[in-house]
């Protein structure tokens, strides 16, 4: 089974962000970045797929040469080989067609992607590739099964879960519950120096949108204490201040 795994490039949570150029760009100084956490379980849960000679595991990543860090760490978790398409991902669209791009010539039976990245929460690419390659998808999968040339899915919905069969090839957005994150042992680290990294330059694709500037939240109010024995007064308060009552 070929296994392809997208992955990107994302700040780490503990990371203080902020905008350059009037605020239309991120501010890369000082921020260290990571494989987006939902793409981890997603790499994590196709090494445990091909283990046992069962499967290759590929990991594209759409990024310039800043991002190779981030991709030597994938190889390192278990993937056998990598693929970076060198372009600044623009957004959903642009990333989703390079990597759709890609897949179609090299005819993978599984696609995994994190359920969205961390940093835009867009939750597009993998169903953009999906449509693209004209195959399934399903989102925010807990529990993937794979017999034969078919997957049973297990995903959340609105109030339960919901089971999914579909034959393969198919595009799954993973969340927590899929597999266990793998923490990269010295072999792994030692191997992922020689494993196979290729830069492919990007296919052409119609700009459709653009970002026209970013915006901090608001700072967080203060905070006024109520003594537990005083309900009046926090009613009040609610009503007459927070007006959510």
């Amino acid at each position: 089974m070929k296994i392809l795994v997208c992955i990107s490039n994302v700040p780490d949570t503990t990371s203080k962000i902020t905008f350059t150029n009037d605020n239309t760009a991120f501010n890369t100084a000082g921020v260290q970045f990571i494989i987006n956490p939902y793409d981890e379980i997603a790499l994590s849960k196709a090494v445990e797929l091909a283990e046992g000679g069962k499967g290759t595991v590929t990991v594209i990543n759409v990024g310039d040469a800043s991002t190779d860090a981030t991709i030597r760490k994938a190889l390192a978790i278990g993937a056998d080989n990598a693929v970076r398409i060198n372009a600044i991902p623009r957004d959903a669209w642009f990333v989703a067609n390079q990597i759709a791009n890609y897949a179609k010539d090299n005819a993978f039976d599984l696609i995994l992607t994190g359920r969205e990245s961390i940093d835009y929460n867009g939750a597009q690419v993998g169903a953009i590739v999906a449509e693209l390659l004209n195959i399934p998808s399903v989102s925010i999968a807990k529990k993937v099964d794979i017999a034969a040339d078919s997957v049973s899915i297990e995903r959340e919905i609105e109030g339960g879960k919901e089971v999914v069969t579909s034959k393969l090839p198919i595009v799954i957005g993973t969340a927590e519950g899929v597999a266990e994150p793998k923490i990269p042992n010295m072999r792994g680290i030692m191997s992922a120096r020689t494993k196979p990294l290729d830069v492919l330059e990007p296919s052409a694709v119609d700009t459709l949108s653009h970002i026209v500037n970013y915006e901090t939240p608001a700072p967080r109010g203060t905070v006024k204490l109520v003594d537990a024995a005083e309900v009046e007064k926090l009613v009040a308060l609610l009503h007459d201040e927070a007006k959510v009552i």
